[in-house]
């Protein structure tokens, strides 16, 4: 499934047309909430964001894996891994957005012009 990635300007520009803040503001405060979440879990803090789901770190001990090449074995250090859990919430939007047909794109590009040219043959 092929998406669209949504980027911190492009947070930082809903924020702007949505509250009304200036666009300055609307960075800063895009930036403050992504700090406060990074923030809480290099602590090891779990942020739950209600109707969007929650975000863990979770300790993953040591264990042996293979090379899949070489099929040799090797050590893999212990080390955190960060996790997210969907709400029901956010589960259920994303499903029902499914069952609808998608939204038509708001600027349409136009076809791209072949320029390539026949070969002789």
């Amino acid at each position: 499934m092929v998406g669209h990635t949504v980027t911190r300007a492009q947070l930082t520009e809903a924020v702007y047309q949505e509250v009304g803040l200036s666009r300055n503001e609307s960075a800063e405060l895009v930036e403050s909430v992504i700090a406060e979440i990074s923030g809480a879990l290099e602590r090891g803090e779990m942020v739950k964001i209600s109707s969007f789901g929650s975000f863990a770190v979770r300790q993953k001990g040591q264990r042996v894996g293979r090379n899949p090449k070489t099929g040799q074995e090797v050590p893999i250090s212990p080390r955190r891994v960060l996790v997210f859990r969907a709400s029901h919430a956010l589960k259920h939007q994303i499903n029902d957005a499914l069952a609808q047909p998608p939204a038509p794109a708001a600027t349409a590009r136009p076809a791209a012009r072949s320029r390539a040219k026949a070969s002789p043959g």
